[in-house]
């Protein structure tokens, strides 16, 4: 349904955007991350026609943003950072003045905003003032707003940010319904909330996209840099010896109940292993051998520092 192909975005002699090139399936959520100055919001106004490429392009369902602007924009709902809400407009008559930009015929306004107030959840606000609702349902409302035409692609631009946790978790709900009708990208300083929310990942540093998969396999691919949490008791200098044979990174503590944190040389699951020989060497206890999962937080911060790394 999306397609960016080969975009270059350049200010002046800085590049913000260095080859990017990636595809979103139809019906698909794709969270898109990356830290600040990345060339994320750069990418989603591309893509929504905001502004052009300086070099590439971006495709919606096969035609060219460049070649069919008005036709592809039609396609597209989008909800930057800052939501474009007029405050002094009740919400029922900003969706309406939304609809007649989006040339939507007068009883399909109607229609569509029963259905999207409805879906968005702020039914019970539609004859109040945006300048009086609160933060979480004024981003409803922006989110309203983008959905109002029924695009087939929708663009959301950190749509939970200034929110408490209570109005993260309504958007964040409100956002994963909208897979399957519609295709997402959504970018997001919530990494949590990505992983919970998003088919695929997508993550961006210095212009350039550094990974590209499902939240699972990109645990996968890092797997080799899990840590292990062991409790037990016995001789540690005989237990120092055995794990090393498994691990180059060890922090041993304690003396008589002996806590030890490593990683694992290898992808694979090795912990059956190393309780065997622990208690075949004799002389050991073990109370305790667990795993610590990667987060995506774990991930993002190792594929990006890894890249800075070795730009440097």
């Amino acid at each position: 349904m999306i397609e960016v192909r080969n975009v270059s975005k350049s200010y002046g002699n800085f590049l913000a955007l260095d080859g990017v090139s990636f595809k979103v399936n139809k019906g698909e959520i794709l969270g898109f991350l990356g830290p600040n100055g990345a060339g994320k919001t750069t990418t989603m106004r591309i893509i929504t026609g905001y502004m052009p490429p300086t070099n590439g392009d971006c495709l919606i369902d096969g035609k060219s943003i460049l070649e069919f602007p008005t036709e592809v924009k039609s396609k597209i709902g989008y909800l930057p950072e800052n939501p474009p809400l007029y405050t002094e407009f009740t919400v029922r008559e900003y969706l309406k003045f939304v609809g007649k930009l989006k040339d939507l015929g007068k009883s399909d306004i109607e229609d569509r905003i029963n259905y999207i107030s409805e879906k968005c959840g702020i039914k019970d606000v539609l004859n109040k003032l945006i300048s009086k609702l609160s933060k979480g349902y004024k981003q409803r409302v922006g989110i309203a707003q983008a959905l109002l035409h029924d695009p087939d692609v929708v663009i959301l631009d950190e749509p939970t940010i200034g929110l408490d946790p209570v109005q993260i978790r309504e958007v964040r709900d409100l956002i994963k319904g909208l897979g399957g009708d519609h295709t997402v990208i959504l970018s997001s300083h919530i990494l949590p909330e990505v992983s919970q929310v998003c088919d695929r990942i997508l993550i961006i540093n210095k212009g350039k996209i550094v990974a590209e998969d499902t939240p699972e396999n990109l645990t996968k691919k890092l797997k080799g840099q899990t840590r292990c949490n062991l409790i037990l008791k016995g001789d540690g200098e005989k237990v120092r010896e055995i794990l090393t044979k498994y691990s180059d990174d060890m922090e041993i503590s304690g003396s008589e109940e002996l806590k030890i944190n490593f990683s694992l040389k290898s992808e694979e699951d090795l912990r059956p292993k190393i309780i065997r020989e622990l208690v075949e060497a004799g002389g050991v206890d073990i109370y305790e051998f667990s795993t610590e999962r990667l987060t995506l937080e774990d991930i993002f911060l190792h594929l990006v520092t890894e890249e800075n790394e070795g730009r440097e």
